[in-house]
């Protein structure tokens, strides 16, 4: 597949360095404004260029990672050199309806949410589509499989993916480093601490994934009556470890929704 990625920023490296090591057969391009701080993508095999309309008539794929604020000057640039394409947009707060209309229904859109651990094959990417589109959706869905798990969302839930599963990150980045944290107060170094902590994380990640269970009835494997585990938890959440992520979920929705 011919994928045209527009926006060079964190996300787009990220769906392009994915591709280039997790999916076959692809044949990437990036652009951006300011090239300098990608160019190390062509030794990946990437074409990377400041023309947003590069080979695009080439493209099977054209992929949005740029601002909200910055579509419609992007749209404006491409639109002329393209015929029946497929568009899939990670542009925050865009809907499909509200894509179709500025791309005069002329194009097939689907909407994506990864996240920036696609560049290690290890996205939640969320997607979403029109029915009329579902033949084109397949082909984004398997691209993505690729780069980590490819859920199919209803619409209206995907400003809540973007938190969930893109904002996410941040939020699990600010566990570790708390329990990096921690590691130190309690006789670690630094770099030892982040080792346990991150491998910690990524192995409770990788049961959860593997059973398919709710995260209780793992837990409840951990802790034994009077133990540490249960004692450190009960502790946590008298100072508010899980109701303060909760609120901080739902604080960063709110800012999407304005």
């Amino acid at each position: 597949m011919k994928v045209h990625i527009i926006g060079g920023g964190n996300l787009g490296v990220s769906i392009a360095l994915g591709l280039s090591k997790f999916s076959k057969n692809n044949e990437i391009t990036i652009t951006r404004r300011n090239t300098t701080s990608i160019m190390h993508l062509e030794k990946c095999g990437i074409t990377v260029s400041t023309d947003n309309t590069l080979n695009i008539q080439e493209a099977d794929l054209i992929i949005l990672t740029v601002k909200p604020y910055q579509v419609d000057t992007v749209l404006t640039e491409i639109l002329p050199k393209i015929t029946n394409k497929t568009i899939a947009s990670a542009v925050s707060g865009l809907d499909i309806v509200a894509l179709q209309d500025k791309t005069n229904n002329e194009h097939t859109i689907i909407r994506i949410m990864p996240n920036i651990a696609a560049q290690f094959g290890e996205s939640a990417t969320c997607i979403s589509f029109q029915e009329k589109d579902k033949a084109a959706a397949e082909n984004i869905i398997a691209l993505f499989h690729d780069l980590g798990t490819a859920p199919i969302i209803d619409e209206k839930l995907m400003d809540a993916a973007t938190v969930l599963a893109a904002s996410g990150t941040a939020f699990a980045l600010r566990y570790i480093r708390a329990s990096m944290q921690a590691g130190i107060e309690i006789g670690f170094d630094w770099k030892t601490a982040l080792a346990i902590s991150a491998q910690t994380v990524k192995g409770a990640a990788e049961m959860l994934m593997e059973e398919q269970v709710h995260p209780e009835q793992l837990i409840d494997r951990v802790t034994t009556p009077q133990g540490c585990t249960i004692a450190g938890l009960n502790d946590m959440e008298m100072h508010g470890f899980s109701s303060s992520l909760i609120r901080g979920i739902k604080t960063s929705l709110k800012q999407i929704k304005g």
